[in-house]
C-alpha cells in the first residue's frame, strides 16, 4: 500500500515527495537570485507520444529535434504528415497518410469520447479526431501536453488572493498550462477540485497526472454534462477552490455563477482575446455581468451626453478579475471587472495593467491606457460624440491641418460588409481623402457592420490580433458613414441638420425595437420632423405615438398598440 501513489514512476522522472520538492524549490529560488536567471521545469513525456506513431514519422521527429518547440503532429488522410513547431510547420514524410497509418495510431491511444478527444494514460497529450459523414476517422491532431512548473509566478498574487479569476486567450497560448499550475500551487494550502472535461488538466486515465499536485480531479462523461459536474463538485466534495477549463456553453456560465455565489473560489478559462470580445459573445457575456439595453431619463441622457437608449451591465460579474493572455510571457490584468465593463460600455476604458516576463525571469508591471474599442463604437452607433463627449482615437494623426485649407492625409480603409460606393459617396460629399484597399495589410482601419462584427469571422479576429483599429457601423447608410468619417478625421460640423438627426434617431430606435427593446422614446422634435418619424415607424410595421407638450413633444416607438 505504501507504493500506491508512486506506481509507474522511475528514478529518472522528475516527480518526488513533497519534502524533496520543497527542498528543490528553495534551492531553485536561491539559484535564480544568484544567477539572475529563472529556469522552469518542463515535463512533457514526449517519448510516449512518439511511441504511438509509425517508425518513419518517429525517426523524422528525432532528426528534427527541437522537442521543446513541438506543438502538435498532424495526420490527415491523403496528405503528407506534418509537425507544427512554434516557428512553422515541417513535413515529416513524403508519402501521404493512408487509412493504415490512421488505424495504427488509433489502436494505440485511449478511447475517443463524445467530443472526439482521446489521450494517453498518465500523460497530458491530447489526440483529437476528424471524422467523415460515416463517422470514420480521417484525420488526427496529436497535441503535445506539457507541465511547466514555475509559470504561475506572473499572477501568483492574484491566484492566492481568493478572488474569482477568468483566464482569457486564443487557443494555444498557454491557458491550460497556467490553470494546471494554479491548481497545483493552491492545492498545497487549500482543498482544490478540478472539473476536467477533456482530461487536459489532469491527463488521461483514472489516476491524475502528478502535475496537478494534491488537487483532486473529477472527470466528465460527456462535454454537455460539464455544468452538472461543476455543481456536483461543490455539493459533494466540500472544495475551497474549483478549477474549470474551457467554459464555453450557457449552462456552464450559469453553473459558474452559482458556484461563485456559494463562496467557493472559481478559476476558469475561456476562448477569446479581450473583454470586448467576451461582452459581444451572447453565450459567455454573463461571466462578466452581461449587457442589456436601458432607456435613460432626459436629464440623465443630457448629463451623460448620450442618446436615451444605452447599454448597461446587467448583473454583478461572476469573475472578479480578468486576465487576458496575449502571449506566453505577456498578459493584461483587469483587477475590477465590474468597473472595467462599466467604463467600456461608456466608451472610456480604464487603464490596463500589463505584466511581462523578461528573459531573466523578472516580471515587469506597467499601466497602459487602451484605445476606445469597437464595442464603444457600436454603443455610439458610428455617431460623433456630442456635448463634449469622448471621441474615438483616430487611426492616424491629421495634425494641425484644417479641413478646407490644406489637404488632409489620406485614410486607407478595408471594408467588410460595408457598401463601397456609399462610403465613397460620403467621403466625396464631405470632401475627405479616402482610399479603399483590397488588402487588409495596407489598411489603417477596418470598417464593418454590427451584425458582421458579432459573428466574429476570421478576418475580424485576425485584424484584432494585428492591432488594426476596427470601426463598427449600425447600418449600411450614407449618414452612418458620414458620422464615421467625421469622427475619424476629427471634424466639426458647422451646419447642424435637425431633420437628418431626427431621422437618424428614428432609424436607430427602429433597429433596437426590432432587436427586442420594449420601447424607445426619441428626442423632442418639431412637428414636421415627428411626422417623418411616424412615417418611418409605419414603414417598419411598428407602432408610434407622440407624447408631451410643445416644445418637449416627442415620438415613442414600440412593437404593438398599448394604452399609456
Amino acid at each position: 500500500m505504501g507504493n500506491l501513489g508512486q506506481g509507474g514512476q522511475t528514478a529518472s522522472q522528475v516527480w518526488m515527495t513533497r519534502e524533496s520538492k520543497n527542498k528543490r524549490k528553495d534551492n531553485h529560488n536561491h539559484q535564480g537570485r544568484a544567477e539572475g536567471k529563472l529556469e522552469y521545469q518542463i515535463t512533457d513525456d514526449l517519448e510516449k507520444l512518439r511511441d504511438i506513431l509509425p517508425i518513419a514519422i518517429r525517426q523524422r521527429l528525432e532528426e528534427l529535434g527541437r522537442s521543446d518547440d513541438l506543438l502538435e503532429i498532424i495526420l490527415d488522410l491523403g496528405r503528407v504528415p506534418t509537425a507544427r513547431y512554434t516557428d512553422g510547420e515541417f513535413v515529416l514524410a513524403n508519402q501521404e497518410v493512408t487509412p493504415v497509418i490512421i488505424e495504427y495510431v488509433v489502436d494505440r491511444v485511449g478511447e475517443f469520447d463524445a467530443d472526439n478527444r482521446a489521450g494517453l494514460e498518465r500523460t497530458l497529450h491530447r489526440i483529437s479526431a476528424i471524422r467523415n459523414r460515416r463517422h470514420e476517422i480521417v484525420g488526427l491532431t496529436c497535441r503535445v501536453g506539457r507541465a511547466v512548473f514555475g509559470t504561475i509566478d506572473i499572477i501568483q498574487d492574484l491566484i492566492e488572493s481568493g478572488q474569482n479569476i477568468l483566464l482569457l486567450g486564443p487557443p494555444g497560448v498557454g491557458k491550460t498550462t497556467l490553470l494546471r499550475e494554479a491548481a497545483r500551487v493552491l492545492a498545497e494550502k487549500k482543498r482544490v477540485v478540478i472539473v476536467d472535461t477533456s482530461n487536459e488538466i489532469g491527463g488521461d486515465g483514472d489516476v491524475p497526472h502528478p502535475a496537478i499536485g494534491r488537487a483532486r480531479r473529477m472527470q466528465v462523461a460527456r462535454p454537455d454534462l460539464q455544468h452538472e459536474v461543476m455543481i456536483e463538485a461543490v455539493e459533494n466534495h466540500n472544495p475551497e477552490v474549483i478549477v474549470i477549463d474551457e467554459i464555453g456553453r450557457e449552462l456552464e456560465a450559469l453553473a459558474a455563477r452559482t458556484i461563485a455565489e456559494r463562496g467557493v473560489q472559481l478559476i476558469g478559462t475561456a476562448h477569446g482575446n479581450t473583454l470586448d470580445n467576451l461582452l459581444m459573445n451572447p453565450t459567455l457575456s454573463d461571466l462578466v455581468g452581461g449587457i442589456e439595453s436601458v432607456t435613460l431619463s432626459d436629464e440623465e441622457a443630457r448629463r451623460r451626453g448620450t442618446q436615451k437608449t444605452v447599454l448597461e451591465r446587467r448583473a454583478p460579474p461572476t469573475f472578479d478579475v480578468l486576465v487576458e493572455i496575449q502571449t506566453r510571457n505577456r498578459l493584461a490584468v483587469l483587477e475590477d471587472v465590474a468597473a472595467a465593463v462599466d467604463a467600456l460600455l461608456r466608451g472610456r476604458p480604464l487603464p490596463v495593467e500589463t505584466r511581462t516576463r523578461r528573459p531573466d525571469g523578472q516580471i515587469e508591471i506597467h499601466t497602459e491606457q487602451p484605445e476606445p474599442t469597437a464595442l464603444a463604437a457600436t454603443e455610439r452607433g458610428g455617431r460623433r460624440a456630442r456635448n463634449g463627449g469622448p471621441r474615438p482615437t483616430p487611426v492616424f494623426d491629421p495634425g494641425d491641418t484644417t479641413h478646407g485649407e490644406r489637404p488632409l492625409p489620406t485614410l486607407h480603409v478595408y471594408l467588410h460588409g460595408v457598401a463601397r460606393n456609399r462610403l465613397q459617396q460620403a467621403a466625396k460629399r464631405l470632401n475627405l481623402p479616402l482610399s479603399i484597399e483590397d488588402d487588409l495589410d495596407k489598411a489603417q482601419a477596418l470598417v464593418t457592420l454590427k451584425n458582421f462584427y458579432r459573428r466574429r469571422p476570421k478576418l475580424i479576429v485576425d485584424a484584432e490580433r494585428a492591432g488594426i483599429p476596427i470601426y463598427v457601423l449600425r447600418a449600411n447608410t450614407v449618414t452612418q458613414m458620414e458620422n464615421f468619417l467625421v469622427d475619424v478625421f476629427q471634424l466639426e460640423r458647422f451646419e447642424d441638420d435637425p431633420l437628418a438627426d431626427g431621422l437618424r434617431d428614428a432609424a436607430q430606435a427602429i433597429q433596437q425595437v426590432r432587436a427586442g427593446v420594449d420601447r424607445i422614446d426619441l428626442e423632442p422634435q418639431p412637428s414636421y420632423i415627428r411626422r417623418r418619424q411616424h412615417e418611418m415607424a409605419r414603414q417598419a410595421n411598428l407602432v408610434s405615438h407622440s407624447y408631451g407638450r410643445e416644445p418637449q413633444r416627442r415620438v415613442r416607438i414600440f412593437r404593438e398598440e398599448r394604452i399609456s
